[in-house]
């Protein structure tokens, strides 16, 4: 690792110090200079710098995006783009290329993760006869628990009600589950990192006319090691599930934005 300062550039202006998360930047007489501690590889320090003096091997500025002229959404704007998006769980038939989901979960890795962690990739699948499969694997594994555990009735009765009428209630036909996984060693940190990135691509599918929804129950029947849903999805070696949604194209288009629970907000009191 090489971390460049050009001297004759750099003003000490302490932003880099200021902004290394880790306290690894201190500044010197000619510049800042690692000090004690870890650098967790943010590209803080890089991307700060108001007169590009530094450089790092570990988050080369030449792979950094210039923020240009770019300014962010109004607050009006912003809420009506969070608030835009739905849970979908009606879908067109209509399959979505790699290309879509390769742009959808090129926006997600680039998720907030715990010190930057990052370590999320990814498992699509989108054969129609592997996915009804994995619905038909989760909805016998909620049937298991039901019979069971008189507090998973609920699992029992949405079992019985799928066998009944043919609905698919766990992927509704959508035509692509998208799983967030993590290798095993880094599962704990893993889930909480998959969760973030799986935001990113829900608030990222509206923009490419796709719409999603989080697959609770996969993801919960694969970190509980139920074997036939595991044989299903397939993950690579030393991987494990971290999080789950579904994607495609809605078949319907909402024209409200509904209300949630009015908020609550506990603030220290004033003096």
């Amino acid at each position: 690792m090489s971390f460049l300062v050009r001297t004759d550039v750099c003003i000490q202006c302490k932003m880099c110090v200021a902004e290394c998360p880790t306290g690894l930047l201190v500044m010197k007489e000619n510049g800042p200079a690692a000090g004690f501690g870890s650098c967790i590889s943010c590209g803080h320090c890089v991307a700060v710098c108001p007169t590009n003096a530094i450089d790092y091997t570990v988050t080369p500025r030449a792979d950094q995006i210039p923020v240009g002229d770019y300014q962010v959404p109004s607050p009006e704007e912003a809420e009506k783009f969070i608030r835009y998006r739905r849970s979908i769980r009606t879908f067109r038939d209509t399959p979505v290329s790699k290309e879509q989901i390769t742009r959808l979960l090129n926006v997600a890795r680039m998720a907030p993760t715990g010190s930057n962690s990052q370590g999320i990739s990814y498992r699509v699948i989108q054969n129609k006869e592997t996915l009804a499969a994995i619905s038909e694997a989760v909805m016998d594994w909620m049937n298991g628990l039901g019979k069971e555990n008189s507090r998973m009735r609920i699992y029992a009765y949405n079992a019985k009600r799928y066998n009944r009428t043919g609905r698919d209630f766990i992927l509704h036909k959508a035509p692509a589950l998208v799983l967030a996984i993590s290798k095993d060693e880094l599962i704990e940190r893993g889930r909480d990192n998959g969760h973030f990135a799986l935001s990113y691509a829900e608030l990222m599918a509206p923009s490419l006319g796709l719409g999603s929804c989080w697959s609770g129950f996969v993801e919960f029947c694969a970190q509980v090691g139920y074997e036939p849903l595991l044989k299903l999805l397939n993950l690579p070696a030393g991987y494990r599930v971290a999080g789950a949604i579904m994607v495609g194209y809605p078949k319907f288009k909402y024209r409200y934005m509904p209300e949630r629970e009015s908020l609550r907000v506990f603030f220290d009191e004033e003096d």
